[in-house]
């Protein structure tokens, strides 16, 4: 033995002794641990149904329940999975019950649990092609497969010259979308430009897209959230949008970027695809359009004409991770020109390159997103395209968009509620009717479109009252939105374990509810 190798081992046994302390990849233990974790989600699922959809615990519960410090030494799973039971599932709300109504749901499945099984058990960050070639080339043909399932035009797809990548979010999508417009712009007019720049959306596009626009520098001051109106179902309305620009324009201003929606958080709204695009067209506007929540429908050929106009967009995005049985994270993004994405967002450092990435012949998605590292995401979404097939999904939409159509049902046999809004997907916006609250109104009283008496301040408190005692009881979660003023539940189909039965307690229990309320204001006869 020579005296450099008899020196390194003694340093190596000074440092760590005569056997490594730990081994945090131990096979067997993986196989062991790995059954207990199993078991425990097995258990969980048995019983969420039991747990009040949403939380009932009090801010800053946990740092009162569990050690200030971590551990000096290891601790052992079973004691582990004992304190997620009593201390972290009370703090959670239980996203996958099945009387979580509430957002819209990010759901799950077998496959996507194991798919991020497989993501997490290899833990490669693909960044470039080179670092892992099987996840890009996976990533590519699954998000071609899904275009296909969604019939967007060639152009979006890797065989027609376009190209698609699994981004985290819809920030994300739309931070990377403005940037290659962003920059497209200001290649040619200069970066002085930067603050002429102004970006369109509605007063009913997502928070998410005032969020990016702020993130890529565009002057708060030219963010447009153009007003929509109940009369034309809360979409964009295309002369509007060509007013704004003209005015901006006669100002000195730079029109960039139009954000359209295909399902709008608040109520499912859907903008006019196609006479937007034209109208952005003709002052050479970039257009994104933003089906986060529906998109997962359009796969189904009777839902697909809500994405009509979508082929003369510039780029196209949805969350798999909200209703195709993929967990979170997985936002889908198409566009027609990736060059565009590239020129915007790529590094190339000397410690990158490579062959691969100077023949040109791969996609390296380093240069699709914001950051540099990413996760296997596309392992999951194969997994539940190849475990579920096409034909399944789409029986997993629809049957959650025929319990919302059974929920949209019994709040229309009862004359003191409402469905707002018409039903697009799996998603019922109700109220209880200002009629059935006249008898509350306070103060100086207005008509509304029906020629009834009535404040719609205090119907909105009603409806916000009755939001809150259903969500009290702990037997359901829903939510509320506020459109054109008006106060309005929601309630939105989608937890993958949710049944039939599950919708009509809950429509129960919001009569329940609303007898209580009524009947303590003395403003109707309860009603069964």
């Amino acid at each position: 033995m020579g005296s450099l190798e008899c020196d390194c081992k003694q340093l190596l046994k000074n440092v760590v002794g005569d056997e490594i302390a730990m081994n945090p990849l131990d096979l067997g233990e993986f196989r062991r641990q790995e059954q207990m974790v199993v078991e425990f989600l097995v258990n969980y699922y048995k019983n969420v149904e039991k747990y009040p959809a949403l939380s009932q615990v009090e801010p800053g519960y946990l740092s009162k329940c569990l050690p200030s410090s971590a551990p000096q030494d290891a601790e052992a799973l079973e004691a582990i999975l004992e304190d997620v039971q009593q201390y972290i599932v009370p703090g959670l709300t239980h996203w996958q019950s099945p009387t979580f109504f509430a957002y819209f749901q990010a759901n799950t499945s077998t496959a996507a649990i194991l798919g991020e099984m497989l993501c997490t058990g290899f833990n490669v960050a693909g960044f470039n092609w080179v670092s892992s070639p099987a996840a890009t080339e996976l990533e590519s043909l699954v998000m071609d497969w899904l275009g296909k399932m969604l019939d967007l035009p060639r152009p979006f797809l890797f065989s027609g010259n376009g190209g698609g990548v699994i981004e985290g979010n819809t920030t994300e999508a739309m931070i990377c979308t403005l940037i290659a417009a962003r920059e497209r712009v200001l290649r040619r007019l200069g970066h002085n430009s930067i603050t002429k720049l102004v970006v369109y959306g509605s007063d009913q596009t997502h928070c998410s897209f005032q969020k990016a626009a702020r993130v890529v520098g565009i002057d708060p001051q030219n963010i447009r959230a153009l007003k929509t109106m109940q009369s034309t179902l809360f979409g964009l309305f295309p002369d509007l949008l060509r007013n704004a620009i003209r005015s901006d324009i006669n100002v000195g201003l730079i029109p960039l970027y139009l954000c359209a929606t295909v399902g709008t958080t608040s109520v499912t709204a859907v903008d006019p695809l196609e006479p937007l695009c034209k109208v952005a067209s003709e002052f050479g506007m970039w257009v994104h359009v933003d089906a986060a929540y529906a998109g997962s429908s359009c796969i189904c050929p009777e839902y697909r004409k809500f994405l009509n106009g979508v082929e003369f967009a510039d780029s196209f995005s949805f969350n798999a991770h909200k209703w195709l049985l993929t967990s979170l994270d997985c936002c889908c993004l198409w566009v027609k020109d990736p060059n565009a994405l590239v020129k915007s967002l790529s590094t190339d450092p000397k410690y990158l390159k490579n062959e691969a990435t100077e023949s040109k012949q791969v996609v390296d998605y380093k240069d699709w997103q914001l950051s540099l590292s990413r996760r296997f995401r596309a392992l999951k979404l194969w997994l539940v395209l190849r475990m579920y097939g096409v034909d399944n999904l789409r029986s997993h939409i629809r049957n959650d968009c025929r319990l919302a159509q059974l929920f949209e049902e019994l709040v229309a046999k009862d004359d003191r509620f409402e469905v707002f809004f018409p039903r697009n997907f799996a998603l019922v916006c109700f109220r209880i009717l200002p009629s059935a609250v006249a008898s509350m109104a306070s103060g100086h009283a207005v008509e509304n479109e029906h020629g009834e008496a009535w404040e719609l301040n205090d119907v909105n408190k009603l409806n916000a009252q009755l939001l809150h005692a259903i969500n009290a009881s702990g037997r359901v979660f829903m939510t509320h939105t506020v459109v054109g003023g008006v106060y309005v539940l929601r309630f939105a189909v989608g937890a993958i374990l949710v049944r039939e039965r599950h919708v009509i307690m809950a429509w129960k229990l919001v009569q329940e509810r609303a007898n209580s309320l009524l009947s303590m204001s003395g403003s109707n006869t309860p009603h069964a």
